[in-house]
């Protein structure tokens, strides 16, 4: 019976051990998965290389800011350069003008003749100004009333139809499509019927 006992416990010893990890055992190094063979990040490499990225982005900006500076500096300089000499040629174009009136003042004994002569050739010279600085006159007789470009002083009756301009008391002017003054006009109103009888119809 002992000795029965005996092997049965030699026997069952071996079994009951259990095996040893490799990385328990002497010699062997714990590694984790995913990480084999890779090192460490840098903080301080990563810290720089972002720093740089930083400083190369402000630096662009920097400049983007300033070309845009001064794009915007060279069209305010070229839009007031352009007003100066549009006015400009438009004086001197109004120089002529100015000495054909003096011209015509100052000559002594002028007929009415020339004086009227002289008078026309003013005008022409003015609307050839008028022209290039693209000034248009607005003389709007017998158009439709138009409350942007003309102002209505009073309501007439007449042969127009209603709502046409009827009359023109003072010329409008456009620069481009700017009105500059507006016309003074009479506008046409339908004609009330004679008193006792229909419209266009007389008394019975």
């Amino acid at each position: 019976m002992s000795n029965n006992s005996d092997r049965n416990t030699q026997v069952s010893e071996p079994e009951a051990l259990a095996p040893v990890p490799a990385e328990s055992q002497p010699g062997g190094e714990a590694t984790s998965p995913g990480t084999a063979g890779e090192p460490a990040p840098d903080l301080g490499e990563l810290l720089k290389k972002a720093e740089t990225e930083a400083a190369e982005l402000k630096d662009a900006w920097l400049r983007a800011k300033a070309e845009t500076d001064n794009v915007r500096k060279q069209a305010q300089t070229d839009i007031a350069k352009a007003h100066k000499y549009a006015v400009e040629r438009f004086a001197q174009d109004l120089l002529t003008v100015k000495d054909a009136l003096e011209l015509a003042l100052a000559t002594p004994g002028t007929t009415t003749e020339a004086l009227k002569d002289g008078v026309e050739l003013t005008l022409k010279n003015l609307r050839a100004a008028f022209d290039k600085a693209r000034i248009v006159e607005i003389d709007p007789a017998g158009e439709k009333y138009d409350p942007h470009r003309h102002q209505a002083m009073t309501m007439i009756e007449s042969s127009e139809p209603p709502g046409t301009v009827a009359q023109v008391f003072q010329k409008g002017y456009l620069l481009s499509d700017r009105v500059l003054r507006p016309a003074l006009v009479a506008v046409a109103k339908a004609r009330e019927p004679a008193a006792g009888g229909s419209a266009g119809m007389p008394p019975q």
